[in-house]
């Protein structure tokens, strides 16, 4: 009777230690991360594809088909693409004006007399030395714990000469349904560089048919076969994009007005969806004046004052060889229930203190 309690006996720790085992292992298990960023270097196709829990966000694009890296695409958490496909991937009713618009960018239209803004496949040979090309030179670092890439680049003349490096971090995030990047690009000067003020700059955007805003101003689209053609009577249907800036403009009343932020707001395949860039505090001309056209064209531009005050104001910013300059911008791309201003002014006060 007694090696039979002691059996138990055994036989119930042995039980309550395998429990407490399993437990501890079940404790110990690591939860998977969500919202987690990697990255996926592609050196083949020249790009680096960065995802948010497998799906792609965004690529940095270093291929050369565009004289500058971007951005491209651009997509949602809920995969709309809220970016142009042209020139890179054209899409039928989508314009294929101004071929130097691509995905998400960042240059300057008169830096020591070369336009970096306008160059594009579409320039002829002989018109090339009057523009720059920004040439990637670099991918320094990614983290996918920090959700960062660092890049290099140069940004160059015709010739091959190098007026500024350029280094660029890209802090990718996600807050629920609110997808996140804040760039930080530095510039340092390789001579004296001047940054005569131009309307054309300078973090830009090109976005999709349906955030544009609604016109009936005639222009190219591409058709059905792939062939730019002229619509004089446009077709609106789905074409449902509004500005609104930090300080209450609307529409295109958004251009050339100073703002802290500026959200561009519509619906893509009936879901709301928007895209907001943001300026910082620390930044040259803050803030910034907005170049932010009803066509699809989303940009910021503090350094090109001139043209948006009506010659009230003037920068011509510079740098002396040797010295530096940094530029930090927020881009949210956000699917679903519309941001109101109050958590577009939350997100802004974050990013100025550095969150």
């Amino acid at each position: 009777m007694n090696k039979i309690k002691i059996s138990c006996i055994l036989i119930l720790l042995v039980i309550s230690s395998c429990k407490d085992k399993v437990k501890k292992e079940m404790v110990e298990e690591p939860l998977p991360r969500m919202d987690q960023v990697t990255f996926n270097n592609d050196e083949k196709n020249q790009k680096v594809d960065v995802l948010i829990d497998g799906n792609l966000f965004t690529s940095y694009v270093y291929d050369g088909k565009t004289p500058k890296p971007v951005l491209y695409p651009v997509i949602t958490k809920s995969g709309k693409k809220i970016t142009r496909g042209f020139p890179i991937e054209p899409v039928e009713g989508e314009r294929v004006d101004h071929p130097h618009h691509v995905g998400i960018w960042f240059n300057y239209g008169d830096v020591n007399g070369l336009d970096f803004w306008n160059n594009s496949y579409a320039i002829k040979e002989g018109d090339k030395y009057k523009y720059g090309t920004i040439n990637h030179r670099q991918i320094v670092d990614t983290n996918a714990e920090k959700g960062t890439l660092v890049t290099k680049a140069s940004w160059d003349t015709s010739d091959n000469t190098t007026l500024l490096e350029e280094t660029t971090e890209f802090a990718f995030s996600q807050d629920g349904d609110t997808r996140k990047i804040i760039r930080t690009t530095t510039l340092k000067a390789l001579e004296d560089v001047s940054f005569k003020d131009n309307k054309e700059g300078m973090i830009a955007i090109r976005v999709t048919r349906g955030l544009e805003l609604p016109s009936d101003q005639p222009s190219i689209f591409m058709d059905a076969n792939g062939i730019p053609t002229e619509v004089k009577a446009l077709n609106n249907e789905g074409v449902n994009g509004n500005y609104l800036t930090s300080e209450g403009k609307t529409g295109e009343e958004a251009w050339g007005t100073r703002a802290k932020w500026t959200t561009l707001y519509g619906k893509i395949a009936d879901e709301p969806v928007s895209v907001t860039i943001m300026d910082h505090p620390g930044n040259v001309g803050y803030p910034t004046y907005w170049h932010a056209r009803g066509y699809g064209l989303f940009a910021a531009n503090p350094l090109g004052q001139e043209v948006f005050s009506e010659g009230k104001e003037k920068l011509n910013f510079s740098l002396a060889k040797g010295d530096s300059v940094t530029f930090k911008y927020s881009i949210l791309v956000h699917n679903g229930e519309q941001l109101t201003e109050d958590s577009l002014n939350g997100y802004f006060s974050d990013f100025s203190n550095g969150q």
